[in-house]
């Protein structure tokens, strides 16, 4: 699928359904019938960066700040493993107060008591942090591209931009992780030539996993004002990310349930999706971690459930990537 029909079929509501019948035609052909649970822990909600749509940025001070100690981490993703989950996500803003030494002390203890993969989803790092992390038992790593448009990057990051993040993308894949990367749809200032330049970068770097979700506001930053991203437009580049990617893992993301709580998923997988990441953060510090507003929880049941109703089965392996290697 080329440039020109990628913008086709993004332009094209009326072709929603013909699109998301031919991703789950392309999904069961090349990923099965199988949903990957992924758990998720988000251990810290500090963040060094200042990202206009985020609500962990550096600058809200709205925000009830936590960090989760080390014990704790590593005591609730064993407790995640007993339940019979084979993935377990450690997720959190940039923040540098936990350091190389902690982060692998952290990896080597959950590996030590559980056989289960470990992603990170920690954001960007000096480079010799992710040879020590892999080193010490992380086996995937998610760095969302966010958009492949170079100025609408850095518009929205300041002082970072896009260069150095696919830098690391292709580092992380050097280095042999497991690496996901994704975009927002629906951001202020992006349109339909910006998501069909995002699908195509997806494509080039042959990811592993790619985590797409709407944009959804909050309300203490910057773009608190501005309006949700479109269910039925980010559905559509689901499908096409599937077909474009063939088999590469797509979560149905929690951000679908966001603007659909009973449908957003399940219409998630009825675009492609093959994956669900159930979110296991201890209450007292879930409300804090404000990405975006009106954020659903997730649980392990209602992950199944959501599964089930898609007429799809649990997996009961790590869902490792189905590229080749």
């Amino acid at each position: 699928m080329n440039r020109n029909k990628i913008l086709y079929y993004l332009k094209e509501p009326s072709k929603t359904e013909e699109l998301l019948h031919k991703a789950n035609e392309i999904r069961k052909r090349y990923c099965g019938d199988e949903v990957h649970i992924r758990g998720i822990i988000e251990f810290s909600n500090h963040c060094s960066r200042n990202c206009l749509y985020c609500g962990l940025r550096k600058d809200n001070r709205m925000v009830k700040r936590y960090r989760m100690k080390e014990d704790e981490i590593v005591k609730l993703a064993l407790h995640i493993a007993s339940l019979g989950v084979k993935t377990i996500v450690l997720q959190s803003g940039d923040d540098f107060y936990y350091d190389r030494h902690k982060l692998c002390r952290i990896l080597s203890a959950i590996k030590k008591d559980a056989n289960v993969a470990i992603t990170l989803c920690i954001g960007e790092r000096p480079l010799g942090d992710y040879e020590a992390f892999k080193d010490a038992g992380a086996d995937r790593y998610l760095l969302k591209h966010e958009t492949a448009t170079s100025e609408l990057y850095s518009r929205l990051h300041p002082g970072q931009t896009l260069k150095r993040r696919l830098k690391i993308l292709r580092y992380l894949k050097k280095l042999d992780y497991q690496v996901g990367a994704g975009n927002i749809v629906g951001l202020p200032g992006q349109n339909l030539n910006d998501l069909a330049e995002d699908i195509l970068l997806l494509k080039k770097l042959d990811v592993d996993m790619a985590g797409i979700g709407p944009f959804i506001p909050q309300k203490d930053t910057p773009l608190g004002n501005f309006p949700a991203g479109n269910l039925d437009l980010t559905l559509r580049v689901l499908a096409l990310t599937r077909i474009v990617t063939k088999n590469t893992h797509l979560p149905a993301t929690t951000a679908l349930a966001t603007l659909d709580k009973k449908r957003g998923q399940l219409l998630g997988f009825n675009a492609g999706c093959n994956v669900i990441m159930p979110d296991f953060t201890p209450e007292h510090y879930r409300k804090s971690y404000a990405i975006y507003d009106n954020k659903p929880r997730i649980g392990l049941e209602r992950a199944k459930e959501v599964i089930l109703n898609a007429g799809r089965k649990i997996s009961q392996n790590r869902g490792d990537s189905l590229k080749c290697r």
